[in-house]
């Protein structure tokens, strides 16, 4: 009895798991030990001296122009509403779509008839070749993030391209090793009096169907490249809506998947591109389609409660969380704030783990063995975030664009709650985009604790003074059960407090940065070795990467033949 068939496979696909075999033990290596380690590296400068140019070539003659490298037969032309947040000019990309779901839906249910029935090491090989072309974009990849997200640059090319193919590889990786920790067959013998009973098993890892990526607007390839790989790497189709404003990034995906399977010999169909518009959206015929049946979403948290509550789907959810930071001491309060500072501004606070409410006690906080008055504390904050965000080189570089009208608006009403302005938002001046939209962080001093209450997605920085660090610590965890977190910063001496803020978030399934200084920030989370959310608060219900999220995706069925 075979498990898996091969019928009509390229002979060349069956050597590709041999071509690539180090890289995934390799990255199983680095899983089992939660070590640093980097596929492929975040340095710009490793990918050649002409590739910068060559992607920004790359990227300046797709403007305007219909998107060809898709090897999907879509039915209509869509021409797109991504507009970039440096030049505030549309992109004007037409992309090959589809007028309804169920035309996407039909050739994806058509390519899974070949895609299920092969080997996971077929699979694995056929992804990590498209990952190693892949790495070829990067930069094309990251002028196409910049331009859509409003990232800088130097966030775009690590965030969009080396960072994302790590997860996804960090994704094939654990798919291989749940695939693999299934025997394809096994003898089962019992004693029964004087005989034996023996019977031979067969096991198949099934793949659940159509897998939908639903993508996001800030970080669109990052956030979706994990669940992409993972499903296809089970024997699942991936159908991939990506945000309106925000197409481009994963149209470069989705091409090169496209063409390395047609190039091996299955149907491009196995991952499709189905873009639409914010007039027309489709998201939720497809997602209700009883077809479908993995779902992967980043975004708000009323679309992805929508999505969770829907019957007969496997979903895995990053939605919006409130993050705080707990002050109670530091061995150094500058490098503390120039962190903090840093954390704050990254990307203007539009990525899910930025730190918004900033708990410090009336007190003041101990540094060393001196006591740093609250009011102290505060002010020299405030300076350390202006002067970060507003330095000629190190602010645009830094802060980025604001990559949606909603949330510089969000920005304007948030300096108008009852709350005591420390810090006003203003522009900040690009001289390579005078058109950016743009905006330094607004730091507000904040008594009413409703306020805090809710994530302000964007530059929105809440001081709140508190009692005393125990009263921070509740607050902290209370927010985390109630609305979600999926980080929080604590700084600390003392080992004893550590220790209780650790226990008191975990309770609320919040991991906790302590201490950071220097080159770490909460912001960041390394593919290999970080979890990215837990998926055990209301920001989200699943976590980059762990077994769940990859086993979930297939079922185990077995068949069985008396042998005796």
């Amino acid at each position: 009895m075979t498990v898996y068939t091969s019928i009509g496979i390229d002979s060349q696909a069956q050597t590709l798991f041999q071509k690539h075999q180090a890289a995934i033990e390799r990255a199983l290596q680095a899983l089992a030990k939660r070590e640093f380690y980097a596929h492929y590296p975040e340095n710009d400068k490793e990918y050649g001296e002409e590739a910068k140019n060559n992607g920004a070539a790359v990227f300046q003659q797709q403007l305007g122009q219909f998107f060809s490298r898709l090897k999907q037969q879509g039915d209509i032309n869509l021409k797109s509403e991504e507009v970039s947040p440096y030049l505030q000019e549309p992109l004007n990309i037409t992309y090959p779509a589809y007028s309804s779901p169920e035309e996407a839906i039909e050739k994806a249910l058509a390519a899974f008839a070949q895609w299920r029935k092969t080997t996971p090491e077929v699979r694995i090989g056929l992804l990590m070749e498209a990952l190693e072309t892949i790495k070829n974009h990067f930069f094309e990849i990251a002028y196409a993030t910049m331009h859509t997200t409003g990232q800088a640059f130097i966030m775009s090319f690590q965030a969009s391209g080396p960072h994302a193919s790590d997860r996804a590889l960090e994704a094939l990786a654990m798919a291989f090793q749940a695939l693999k920790a299934i025997p394809n067959e096994a003898i089962w013998e019992k004693p029964v009096g004087k005989t034996n009973v023996v019977v031979k098993k067969y096991y198949r890892a099934v793949p659940r169907g159509i897998s939908l990526a639903i993508g996001c607007s800030t970080f669109p390839v990052w956030n979706s490249v994990p669940g992409i790989f993972a499903s296809l790497a089970t024997g699942n189709v991936v159908i991939v809506k990506p945000h309106p404003k925000a197409i481009y990034p994963l149209a470069i995906v989705v091409a090169i998947l496209q063409t390395i399977l047609a190039e091996n010999g299955f149907d491009p169909h196995t991952i499709i591109l189905a873009p639409d518009t914010s007039q027309a959206p489709f998201t939720k015929a497809l997602a209700e389609n009883p077809n479908i049946k993995i779902i992967d979403y980043t975004g708000s948290s009323a679309f992805g409660e929508y999505i969770e509550s829907l019957p007969g789907k496997i979903t895995f959810t990053e939605k919006a969380g409130v993050n705080s930071v707990i002050i109670d001491s530091t061995k150094d309060l500058n490098a503390m704030l120039q962190n903090l500072a840093f954390s704050v501004s990254l990307y203007s606070g539009q990525m899910c783990t930025c730190p918004q409410n900033f708990f410090i006690p009336r007190s003041g906080i101990k540094v060393g063995e001196a006591i740093v008055p609250y009011e102290e504390v505060v002010k020299q904050f405030v300076e350390a975030v202006k002067n970060l965000s507003t330095h000629p080189k190190a602010g645009p570089a830094i802060c980025g664009a604001i990559q949606n009208e909603n949330t510089y608006q969000r920005i304007q009403q948030a300096s108008q709650l009852k709350a005591k302005v420390l810090l006003e938002s203003q522009p900040i001046q690009n001289p390579e985009f005078p058109k950016a939209r743009t905006a330094t962080p607004l730091i507000l001093e904040v008594e009413d604790r409703s306020l805090i209450a809710q994530e302000m997605f964007g530059p929105i920085v809440f001081i709140v003074p508190t009692e005393s660090t125990e009263e921070s610590i509740r607050l902290a965890k209370e927010l985390a059960q109630q609305q979600g977190a999926i980080s929080c910063g604590a700084y600390t001496t003392s080992e004893e407090i550590m220790n209780r803020i650790a226990d008191e978030m975990a309770e609320a399934y919040t991991p906790v940065a302590f201490n950071l200084t220097g080159q770490v920030y909460i912001n960041q989370n390394a593919a290999f070795s970080d979890f990215h959310v837990s998926g055990g608060n209301p920001a989200g219900n699943a976590s980059f990467t762990d077994m769940a999220f990859v086993a979930k995706r297939f079922v185990v069925v077995e068949s069985k033949v008396n042998a005796n």
